[in-house]
């Protein structure tokens, strides 16, 4: 992964060449950014829930790794479309997780993981180097944002720590009332569209069946993020969203009813992308 190295603007003394040799110290520190810096990093962060780098994906290319690359040309295919909305529901142990980290890996501009993909089936793609690492990506895991605050508390965390992400690594982003609007002014700051990543999109749904409260809170931030005629498109390139619930269709959950959502029983063309095929089950076999 590309380190995020800055330092302040405000000490002169402080030069390219020391961010590089201390770079723990100053991802702690460094957010703001002069130009010398901006030349030779473009002037980006890695954050927890924007731009979380390639990590993720780098630890599972360690690993015995199964092929699911072909799965982001199909995302591809949606960018800046009025299909770029996208929601796989699937059991548990399925790999809707690593396909996160995955997609994450290959948007994320703050870091260059052309060396993780290239010898692999999206490389062939012909326009897999057109959106190699060139989004801002917002990446959250809302099974992991309950194991850090309580559901009450949820939706103020995510609008929160993704607003102080947004303003750290962006101080020029004008910070607005609501999230979506903060958004709206990153993308005309950055003159580029965000691709979102929600990973168990339903953990709050699920953790909370007998609160109508705290669903309906969390719906309703959904809404404001994916139903907002006036800044979804302009918001978002694509978004990809996985959960083990299917969306209900009683009109209870119209906040995510303009997902196209591949189910279990309905998988079309993602079928050979979440869980093993037969085939490749035959051939771990036949190698390990």
């Amino acid at each position: 992964d590309r380190n995020c190295m800055g330092f302040s603007q405000e000490d002169e003394s402080e030069k390219p060449e020391a961010a590089w040799e201390n770079p723990v110290l100053v991802i702690v520190r460094g957010i703001k950014y002069n130009e010398s810096y901006k030349m030779l990093t473009g002037g980006i962060c890695m954050g927890s829930y924007l731009n979380p780098g390639n990590s993720g994906f780098s630890n599972m290319r360690n690993d015995v790794y199964v092929d699911k690359t072909e799965m982001i040309s199909l995302i591809n295919q949606t960018i800046n479309t009025p299909r770029n909305l996208t929601c796989i529901s699937r059991p548990r142990r399925f790999g809707k997780s690593f396909a996160a980290k995955m997609l994450c890996a290959y948007y994320d501009k703050t870091c260059d993981s052309k060396e993780l993909f290239d010898d692999l089936k999206i490389a062939k793609d012909d326009e897999y180097l057109k959106y190699l690492n060139q989004y801002d990506v917002i990446y959250l895991d809302m099974a992991s944002v309950l194991g850090v605050t309580s559901s009450e508390d949820a939706v103020s965390y995510v609008k929160r720590n993704i607003t102080e992400e947004v303003l750290d690594i962006y101080p020029e982003v004008k910070e607005a009332e609501a999230l979506f609007d903060t958004l709206a002014n990153l993308v005309t700051y950055t003159g580029n569209k965000i691709i979102m990543i929600i990973d168990e999109w339903d953990a709050p749904i699920r953790e909370n069946g007998g609160n109508a409260r705290i669903q309906r809170e969390y719906l309703l931030f959904l809404r404001s993020l994916f139903k907002n005629s006036g800044t979804t498109d302009k918001i978002f390139a694509a978004v990809y969203m996985t959960g083990i619930l299917p969306i209900k269709k009683d009109g209870s959950q119209s906040a995510i009813s303009d997902f196209e959502e591949f189910t279990m029983v309905k998988p079309r063309k993602f079928a050979p992308y979440v869980g093993f095929t037969e085939q490749e089950v035959k051939n771990l076999c036949s190698e390990y």
